[in-house]
């Protein structure tokens, strides 16, 4: 039976990786938060008791599979008060289960850091939660210290939830569309619901991301259906392109100005033989969304394949490029999607691959760069007057959003720790635009959007530097203001770890595209936000 909790006493899980070596790495910072935490709640009169202990074994105090984690919840009181503190990455199911029913006050909290990253895994739990349908709380800190974090946190102890400001926020109902932009919208819509269109699921639930899952019927509502694929036809399909055809796809790259930091050692290094099989992997994955007619595929990016192919990153980026390598089919006949992307969501994040499509679709009518990719919400900073997010992906940006393009884009070896096969990233600096924000989620069993506009600046080189070397320097960075919508809006409303962005030529055009966008989701029956305000100075919708 799960014992009763004593009073002014709060109940802290911690849900880690899959992965050991990751769980190991990170477990100090995630000890660092905590005693702060433990401080910060001491200072209210109240103390913390941890619902599992660190394994001395393991060498961790991580949740570090779902089994673990449903065997820890039946011994939480469910009417406790309960906080999920996060310093790292964490897999959400690992204590979902229990979080959907346990009664008490739920509070999310995560340290403001780029290191592992708490923030992105935090932002991941609460979107799971709201597509789960489970009341929470949520909570970041610094150093446990400032006067917002001690507010709201007296707040949620005294009244079990916490209410954050969304006054940036406003129904697409309460803007003004032009007439041009939401019969566009409205075209591209009834186009996509009677034509349809398929997106390949190099299997599902990547990562333990419940979040990244749309269920069947909200999608289908959209005219887009899932081609549920394995990855282990990809692996096998990855085995039959060439050598040749490996060397030709690194050759264009290389030649298009990317440079690749080679080793010798498979262990630590990233190797000529890893590049190879990322460039067999990219002929295959192409192969394979011809096969199925995909107008987008997914694949997951780590668990699976990490035992048995490099990481997927360079694949990713370079599907996402309309400049890209050329694959013919099987036969040698035709040239696959010649001159246009195939849109790829990292880690088979679906709301990212139905946002992609719609993206695109819209950009290409209204003859802007087509190219889009998801990034975490990895952390920020103020920079001067702004507050500059640092945007980051392990890989799938396309070379189209970085300073010179391909002669920008770098390859380093993914983390060993992560990745024991390797494999490049497709590292850039993004380059300064206007561009679009925008995240699909579940709430209720349907699709919402929330869209925005920001702009990307340029920071000096030395300041890019520390801002990698803060969070994953192996991987491509974009700095970006989000128009009216600050940090802590940003983070109380978000329902995903995940942000997609697309640039415009223009301010003007990319105003259009975040107009005709939130036009063409509504015509699918999505419920669309529009967050901030058009640009920097605040000019309102």
């Amino acid at each position: 039976m799960p014992a009763k909790s004593t009073s002014k006493t709060v109940v802290l899980v911690a849900s880690g990786d899959l992965r050991l070596s990751a769980n190991q790495t990170c477990w100090p910072a995630q000890q660092a938060m905590e005693t702060a935490l433990a401080a910060a709640l001491k200072k209210e009169g109240w103390k913390i008791e941890r619902a599992h202990p660190v394994d001395e074994t393991k060498k961790h105090g991580f949740i570090d599979s779902q089994k673990m984690g449903m065997e820890v919840f039946r011994h939480i009181d469910p009417k406790s008060p309960l906080i999920v503190a996060e310093a790292v990455w964490q897999y959400s199911h690992h204590v979902l289960a229990g979080l959907t029913t346990h009664q008490g006050p739920i509070l999310t909290v995560a340290n403001w850091s780029g290191q592992w990253p708490g923030l992105v895994g935090m932002l991941n739990l609460n979107g799971s939660l709201t597509k789960a349908g489970v009341k929470y709380s949520t909570l970041w800190s610094e150093d446990f210290k400032d006067d917002f974090f001690k507010t709201k946190l007296q707040q949620w102890l005294k009244t079990g939830k916490i209410t954050h400001e969304m006054k940036h926020v406003r129904p697409l109902e309460k803007v003004k569309l032009p007439t041009k932009l939401a019969k566009l919208g409205a075209e591209l819509a009834t186009d996509l619901k009677t034509n349809k269109a398929i997106m390949g699921i190099f299997d599902e639930g990547c990562m333990g991301m419940f979040n990244a899952i749309i269920p069947d019927h909200a999608l289908h509502a959209c005219g887009v259906f899932k081609e549920r694929l394995s990855q282990s036809a990809l692996y096998h399909e990855t085995m039959q392109a060439s050598d040749n055809e490996a060397f030709s796809i690194h050759s264009w790259v290389v030649k298009r100005g990317m440079k690749f930091n080679l080793g010798e050692d498979h262990a630590t290094t990233l190797t000529r033989d890893q590049v190879r099989l990322q460039c067999k992997m990219y002929a295959a994955a192409l192969r394979i969304a011809d096969d199925f007619g995909c107008e987008a595929i997914g694949i997951q990016y780590q668990q699976g394949l990490k035992d048995l192919l490099p990481a997927s990153d360079l694949v990713e980026g370079m599907l996402n490029n309309v400049d890209r390598p050329p694959v013919k089919s099987r036969d040698g006949k035709r040239l696959l999607f010649d001159l246009d992307n195939m849109v790829h969501f990292n880690e088979v994040d679906e709301c990212a691959g139905l946002d992609g499509i719609i993206t695109k679709r819209v950009h290409r009518a209204l003859q802007q760069p087509v190219e889009s990719t998801l990034h975490d919400v990895r952390w920020g900073e103020m920079y001067g007057k702004d507050y500059v997010w640092v945007l980051l992906i392990s890989g799938a940006a396309p070379p189209a959003h970085f300073i010179e393009g391909w002669k920008g884009a770098e390859g380093f070896r993914q983390p060993a720790m992560y990745f024991p096969s390797g494999g490049s990233t497709l590292r850039g600096i993004s380059k300064p635009g206007e561009i679009v924000w925008s995240r699909i989620y579940v709430q209720n069993e349907a699709l919402h959007m929330d869209i925005g506009r920001a702009g990307v600046v340029e920071l000096p080189r030395e300041e890019t530097e520390r801002r990698w070397n803060a969070t994953t320097p192996q991987w491509p960075i974009m700095h970006a203001v989000t128009y009216g919508v600050s940090r802590d809006q940003l983070m109380a409303k978000h329902q995903a770890n995940h942000i997609q962005v697309a640039y415009a030529n223009d301010a003007a055009g990319a105003d259009e595209c975040m107009l005709t966008k939130a036009a063409f989701a509504r015509e699918l029956g999505i419920t669309v936000n529009v967050c901030g305000t058009r640009d920097k100075k605040g000019t309102p919708w």
